[in-house]
């Protein structure tokens, strides 16, 4: 329902990416290969929670990225984004409809996961809009509410009086935490660019 594939993000990202004479790919592998690194590590420096690893591994292993700029780079990590909340929501449902005996106060945590994913699919889709219209400011902060939502989720499991429960969804959190600040870290970059140069024409 809230599925967006590759294919279909990757029309839109057309815009944004470089166009690589055939002749010349090895040669642009290697620069859009310095490129991600050199991105992931700028995010990395300037945030203690930002994973570089799973930054540079994560955009690495779509095909498209070799030819990404930067915001090419961003939908990439939107993208991922979406399916991971897409397969944990059917996570959350499996569970859920499990026939295991589960702890209720977990089933009250997953029903709220359940709720906080399913708002956050629609909210990266319109992160995703957002940032296809230069609109960077609105991105990061549809962004910043996934990531509080990941949070959000894996919190409600040690709120349990007098003990804490294990969070089955503790990767995958963590993943969509990590993929959202990728893509939030690239918009204020994409930002900072813009303000800079709307200053340099001012002068």
């Amino acid at each position: 329902m809230y599925h967006i594939s590759f294919f279909s993000i990757s029309l839109c990202c057309c815009f944004f990416f470089l166009l690589i004479p055939t002749e010349n790919f090895s040669t642009v592998t290697a620069i859009s290969a310095d490129i991600i690194n050199q991105t992931c590590r700028k995010c990395a420096d300037e945030s203690h929670v930002f994973s570089y690893d799973l930054c540079t591994t994560s955009l690495q292993t779509v095909p498209v990225s070799h030819v990404a700029n930067l915001q090419g780079l961003a939908l990439i990590a939107m993208e991922l984004a979406l399916n991971n909340a897409s397969n944990t929501l059917l996570i959350i449902q499996n569970l859920l409809t499990s026939n295991e005996s589960q702890d209720p106060f977990a089933v009250v945590c997953l029903k709220d996961c359940l709720q906080l994913y399913s708002d956050g699919i629609r909210t990266l889709v319109d992160a995703v809009g957002a940032f296809l219209g230069e609109q960077y400011d609105n991105a990061n902060i549809w962004l910043s509410a996934v990531m509080q939502a990941s949070d959000t989720c894996e919190e409600g499991f040690k709120e349990k009086e007098g003990e804490v429960l294990p969070s089955p969804l503790t990767n995958e959190n963590y993943n969509l935490f990590q993929l959202c600040d990728i893509a939030l870290c690239i918009g204020h970059l994409l930002t900072l660019d813009s303000t800079m140069l709307m200053r340099s024409s001012a002068t």
